[in-house]
């Protein structure tokens, strides 16, 4: 079976696909999950685009498509059945967007990941739909809102090295989160990168390292330290739980979900913030993990390049924010300036009356 029949079997899909255009919707949809398909590297089976219709329902773009029919609904009297594509254009899209901010109270930062979602929808309209492209044009020229940008959050190795001692590493689920969380910090994997990991995707020979395919079905592979090879060799050696292909399993042999991954990371930061008070007043997650990874590098003295390779960064520019967060490096920069002298104090010896005189005509 195609995959548009297994959407088909979707009561969301079925439902907007009955529209104008809604088969749009699904042929988009469909691509979502051909995508995730090539990351996890998996071939069609029934379960497999079950478990693939699942992450498309908890996927953040669904959530944007659903405040934007719901706000259609309200605003156009249609139901999103009954949507054209002429009736999403930019005008209607800005006061989409407007509503998120005033009614819901979302962040600029929140407006424009609903607005990156509505792009990637109307790029792929773009090739499907040429007729409508002064309208598609126009919602991809929509621009995105400028906000306050914070300086990137990690943490310092004390901290690290704090929530790595919090899993009881007596049991199963402790010796898992232990190497999920010395992996994530080492290495600085995205979440989804993280969770998508495979047993044969660790590989422990010369030059040990992890291979998985990130953002734009790039594939890369990131060393392993030390460490992190022997912790993952000793997980390695563990009794697979249902013979679970996922190198960090649920105790059902399933696969972690995001939720799941931030749930036991903020469990071991309360147990680490008893020891290291520090952590009390941080924002721990995931991606935090990641931040610290490149922190390491950078105070280490890695040229932001490579970290970019190492991060799977499409632009060295988006490491550059590493760079602002690096206190100590600015620190070293001060210290090689040559301080300002100071001036002898000379007595105040006023002017010659006589020019005194000829400066005040």
């Amino acid at each position: 079976m195609e995959v548009e029949e297994y959407l088909g079997k979707s009561r969301l899909f079925r439902r907007l696909r009955s529209g104008p255009h809604g088969h749009l919707v699904e042929r988009y949809a469909a691509r979502l999950v051909e995508e995730r398909r090539v990351r996890l590297g998996i071939w069609r089976s029934l379960n497999v685009v079950g478990r693939l219709l699942s992450w498309i329902a908890s996927h953040p773009y669904r959530d944007t498509f659903r405040l934007l029919f719901l706000f259609a609904q309200a605003r156009l009297r249609k139901p999103p059945s009954a949507l054209s594509l002429g009736d999403l254009d930019a005008p209607f899209i800005i006061a989409f967007l407007n509503d998120l901010e005033t009614k819901r109270g979302a962040s600029a930062k929140t407006r424009n990941l609903r607005l990156t979602a509505i792009r990637s929808f109307f790029r792929f309209v773009s090739f499907e739909e040429p007729a409508h492209s002064a309208l598609i044009q126009r919602v991809l020229a929509i621009p995105s809102k400028r906000h306050d940008k914070r300086l990137v959050a990690f943490l310092t190795r004390p901290e690290i090295e704090a929530v790595l001692a919090a899993p009881d590493r007596t049991t199963w689920l402790g010796r898992r989160d232990h190497t999920l969380l010395l992996v994530a910090a080492q290495t600085g994997l995205r979440l989804s990168e993280l969770i998508d990991l495979d047993r044969d995707a660790v590989h422990l020979g010369t030059g040990a390292h992890v291979r998985c395919v990130g953002k734009g079905r790039k594939e890369r592979c990131t060393p392993l330290t030390s460490l992190a090879r022997s912790a993952l060799q000793a997980w390695l050696k563990e009794p697979t739980r249902k013979g679970a292909k996922p190198l960090f399993p649920t105790v059902h042999g399933g696969r972690l979900s995001a939720d799941s991954v931030q749930s036991l990371l903020a469990k071991h930061v309360r147990v680490a913030g008893a020891g290291c008070p520090s952590l009390a007043s941080k924002r721990v997650s995931p991606h935090v993990l990641r931040h610290s990874a490149a922190m390491e590098l950078l105070q280490a003295g890695v040229d932001c390049s490579v970290i970019a390779l190492w991060l799977g960064h499409e632009s060295v520019e988006t490491t550059q924010s590493y760079l602002h967060a690096h206190l100590a490096l600015k620190e070293a920069a001060l210290a090689k300036l040559k301080p300002y002298e100071r001036g002898k104090r000379a007595r105040f010896r006023p002017n010659d009356r006589l020019l005194a005189f000829l400066e005040a005509l």
